[in-house]
């Protein structure tokens, strides 16, 4: 249905992530009561939909294109799942203070322009997933890496 979408704002694309991928990467998380995740650039909410059925976190997906907001509420309410909350928004504008865990697939231009909110605005233990791209110079908070394909998936805690 929805293979790509471009926001004409941020010019990234939607790619729809693949369930098998979801569930390895946060295999490699251990992810508590009321942790709290923020998927920006969220699509169409699978990443946090699928934490928000298997756990009990409070997840917030923020996206500019009100298409895709649209139906991540949708299948929020498809499926009955009340620990979700999607806003159409700039990630740019989003509060990320209290992130647990932050996951994002975006392309390496907006990881370069993001890199300096996620560092003066995430907590102490706070774990950055970036899925497809890395974050330049950012090797010595890398904590673990997953290469699937074809995008592989980066973990960092600063």
């Amino acid at each position: 249905m929805m293979s790509l979408i471009y926001s004409s704002f941020m010019g990234s694309p939607f790619v729809p992530i693949k369930s098998e991928e979801i569930k390895a990467i946060y295999n490699r998380i251990k992810l508590k009561d009321n942790d709290i995740i923020i998927d920006l650039g969220c699509g169409d909410g699978r990443f946090i939909h699928w934490a928000a059925k298997n756990h009990n976190i409070h997840g917030y997906g923020f996206d500019i294109n009100p298409l895709l907001i649209n139906y991540a509420k949708f299948g929020s309410k498809r499926q009955k799942i009340n620990n979700t909350f999607f806003q159409v928004k700039n990630i740019f504008d989003c509060d990320i203070s209290q992130a647990n865990y932050i996951y994002f697939f975006l392309l390496p231009s907006l990881i370069e322009k993001m890199k300096l909110k996620l560092e003066k605005e995430t907590k102490k233990d706070c774990v950055i997933i970036s899925h497809g791209f890395p974050v330049l110079n950012w090797e010595k908070y890398l904590i673990d890496k997953i290469t699937h394909k074809p995008f592989p998936t980066y973990y960092y805690k600063r």
